[in-house]
């Protein structure tokens, strides 16, 4: 969208009459939100496809792909995001359309047609598509491919083998097989003007003002520059010279011999009462950057975070003792014996890779922790009040926006993009195609790799399909997006239970595909307001997702054949940062929902059935809310109590830990709700910009740390490389159990 391109101007309305001002805004776009952010003017002779959106493109694509997979394996993973590369990528941009040749040159196969590795200023569409790219680098949100939590399970914690060739066509064939059916979608979900898409216009904000000119002593790529170059530097501290900054958890320090006192304490493995962080790693992991989360949904997390973390849980464990509670930690990700021991997973693992029935009645039933059983029972009590809170407060708003967009009503947006070429229907049928048939083979050749029967498969391709257009429509009006995991896990748990590495597979084709799906289709309405042609949205996607898999599956491979004893926090050396607490909680989910079975856990041969009533109590939450909003009418702030929002505010914990949330909260607040109510200018033009600057700085210290001294082992030994000093906060609490290192009550 440059400013100075050609303009099409609103419509009136036909027979004659002139159109009013309510008609004419809904000729612009039936959503105010999108009137006041998305330009409805248009350039289309700008060039997208030039060397600098290639060359920026894939490096970025490629740096995002490394960095997140890098740091997924650590115990404060940092995710950098789309807006990093959105904001560093501008500087870079301007300096090559400074310093490339403009010579015009002429290529085979395209006649007398003339390139220019320099065509002219860099613009915003080719700012977009370099955007696009290194969303791939990012996985669309999860950092780094989902698949490879599969690769990492078989290799570092079932200590079995799978071949790169198998690990590949399992990544790339779960995060391209969704495109297929997503692009059939396009015009139900990304062309109507009543499909918004509300988190896109973050993006379309963005862009806008870093495209604006500037002319202020402190430009937007020279505050980047120092705020990145602070970060850079200070990350040495926590990172290397004083790891303890990472949770300062002083209530450890003054009751050094109160198990309880450091379960309240600890921010890394108990409630995190009093612990704070220097560490930004700590701020922005898991839940990504506080500084781009808008502060209604920092209350949201925050209200659903305090009453399960500090009512909930405390009840549950020491009020209670629901489940043997204080056999166990207080919070942690591990399975455990009835007497409060590590569960030997092994050993219950036979030769077929299938569970050995004799060793597991041995053992016994698998125990967790309260928080960790409690996870599970608030995330089917999510998934449930999703469906019912979307159904109750947004099922008319859905449906007359369906009716809409079937009328073919189109806006100024998408009147705009018919002057580019559309993708044809044979590119998605053709990759879909190509994407199942590769998948077969996967199934079916790679068989005893993968353990996926091909109807097993086939399953998983029909649920995410199912779901798509649904889910896609309640994320493009309402911006919830209800997950499949745990559904996906539970239905194949019950079908073929024994088989860890099925039931994966299993959930990585049924939720991964379909995650992907309204992806690619979010990435299609930023393409659409930006008036990116579609064909090349559509290449750069597909490209930049190759690219990234592949990357991923390198990195992680390189990590577990040269990291000793990678992700086994037990074996790994004091305060070693290679824990993969993301795995653990994937490798921890493949024994329950597949080695051991739902029916041994959730169901009648288990311990925990009684969390199946989540389910009901999730469905009936909301109606209960909506009741008493029907009833009280004039009470606004009933309708804001989300009982998504505020059942799924844990959805991340564990791997994450209150430490996480009450720091991300913390700086989400001040900047979000302070700095932004007080110096709103400061924000608008430097919030972004500074989030951006954080997570590089930390991104390229860490790496630069490993490859420094993290390769040749050359680490510091003093009380700030202890960690936080919370020993016993993993110790049960329960009368004559023995665990090494903890006292026996």
């Amino acid at each position: 969208m440059a400013t100075g391109g050609s303009s099409l101007d609103v419509e009136k309305k036909a027979h004659g009459g002139t159109a009013t001002a309510e008609e004419e805004e809904e000729e612009i776009s039936p959503i105010e939100q999108v009137r006041l952010t998305v330009a409805t003017t248009d350039d289309p002779s700008l060039p997208v496809w030039t060397f600098r959106m290639w060359f920026i493109g894939l490096l970025s694509c490629a740096l995002m792909s490394f960095l997140n997979q890098f740091f997924a394996y650590r115990t404060e993973p940092l995710i950098i995001t789309q807006i990093s590369v959105q904001v560093a990528s501008l500087p870079i941009g301007h300096f090559l359309a400074r310093v490339l040749p403009r010579t015009k040159f002429p290529l085979p196969g395209f006649g007398d047609r003339l390139f220019s590795l320099n065509p002219g200023p860099f613009n915003m569409k080719e700012h977009v598509l370099i955007s696009i790219f290194a969303n791939a680098g990012y996985a669309f949100g999860n950092g780094s491919a989902y698949a490879v939590g599969i690769v990492t399970i078989i290799k570092a914690f079932y200590k079995r083998n799978i071949s790169f060739i198998a690990g590949w066509i399992l990544i790339v064939s779960t995060q391209v097989l969704g495109y297929g059916w997503a692009g059939l979608l396009r015009k139900y979900v990304v062309e109507p003007g009543h499909m918004w898409w509300p988190s896109t216009l973050v993006q379309v904000s963005l862009f806008r003002a870093l495209h604006e000119k500037e002319r202020r002593r402190m430009s937007r790529a020279k505050f980047f520059l120092i705020a990145f170059l602070c970060s850079f530097g200070w990350y040495a501290v926590p990172g290397y010279l004083f790891p303890t900054l990472t949770s300062v958890s002083w209530v450890c320090w003054v009751f050094s011999k109160s198990v309880t006192a450091q379960q309240l304490g600890s921010g890394m493995r108990g409630l995190g009462l009093g612990a704070f962080t220097l560490d930004w790693s700590a701020v922005a992991a898991f839940l990504f950057s506080p500084l781009v989360s808008p502060f209604f949904a920092i209350v949201n997390v925050f209200i659903g975070f305090f009453i399960i973390l500090y009512v909930v849980i405390p009840l549950c464990y020491w009020g209670l003792n629901l489940y043997s509670a204080k056999n166990f930690p207080i919070f942690s990700s591990h399975l455990f014996t009835s007497d409060g021991g590590r569960y030997n997973i092994s050993a219950i693992v036979n030769d077929k890779f299938e569970i050995d029935m004799p060793a597991y009645e041995k053992q016994g039933r698998i125990s967790l922790s309260m928080f960790f059983a409690l996870t599970y029972g608030f995330g089917f009590a999510t998934i449930s009040s999703t469906l019912s809170h979307v159904g109750l407060f947004y099922g008319r708003e859905i449906y007359a926006r369906m009716r809409a967009s079937y009328k073919n009503k189109e806006d100024i947006h998408t009147r705009l993009m018919r002057v580019y070429e559309d993708i044809p229907g044979w590119w998605f049928y053709s990759l879909l195609g190509t994407t199942v048939v590769i998948s077969l083979i996967l199934c079916t050749v790679l068989k005893e790799e993968v353990q996926l029967p091909w109807w097993g498969l086939i399953l998983a391709c029909f649920m995410a399909f199912a779901f798509t257009l649904p889910i896609s429509i309640i994320t493009a009006t309402t911006n919830q997006t209800p997950g499949l995991n745990i559904i996906t896990e539970y239905v194949m748990g019950v079908i073929l239970p024994g088989r860890p590495i099925a039931n994966v597979c299993f959930k990585v084709y049924g939720y991964m595909s379909m995650t992907q799906a309204i992806s690619f289709l979010a990435d299609f309405k930023l393409g659409h307001y930006m008036k990116i042609p579609p064909r090349s949205m559509f290449l750069v996607q597909f490209i930049g997702t190759i690219v990234a898999g592949t990357i991923n599956l390198g990195v992680a491979w390189w990590l577990l054949e040269s990291v000793e004893n990678i992700c086994q926090d037990e074996l790994l050396p004091p305060n070693s940062p290679w824990t993969c607490p993301g795995d653990r909680v994937f490798f921890d989910a493949s024994v329950i929902w597949g080695l051991v079975g739902p029916r041994r856990i959730f169901g009648p041969l288990g311990s925990y059935g009684a969390l199946n009533w989540f389910f009901l109590g999730g469905a009936l939450g909301p109606v209960v809310v909506w009741l008493f909003h029907k009833k009280f009418p004039r009470q606004r702030w009933i309708k804001l109590i989300n009982l998504p929002v505020l059942l799924g505010a844990t959805a991340y914990m564990p791997p994450a830990t209150a430490l996480n949330y009450t720091a991300w909260v913390a700086v989400g607040t001040v900047f979000n709700f302070f700095v932004f109510r007080y110096r709103k200018r400061w924000w608008q033009r430097y919030n972004y910009v500074l989030s951006a600057a954080l997570d590089a700085g930390v991104a390229f210290m860490g790496v630069l740390l490993y490859f420094s001294v993290g390769l040749e082992n050359k680490g510091l030994d003093w009380w700030g490389t202890g960690g936080e000093h919370c020993e016993l906060a993993t110790c049960p609490t329960a009368k004559g159990i023995e665990v090494d290192g903890c006292p026996v009550f």
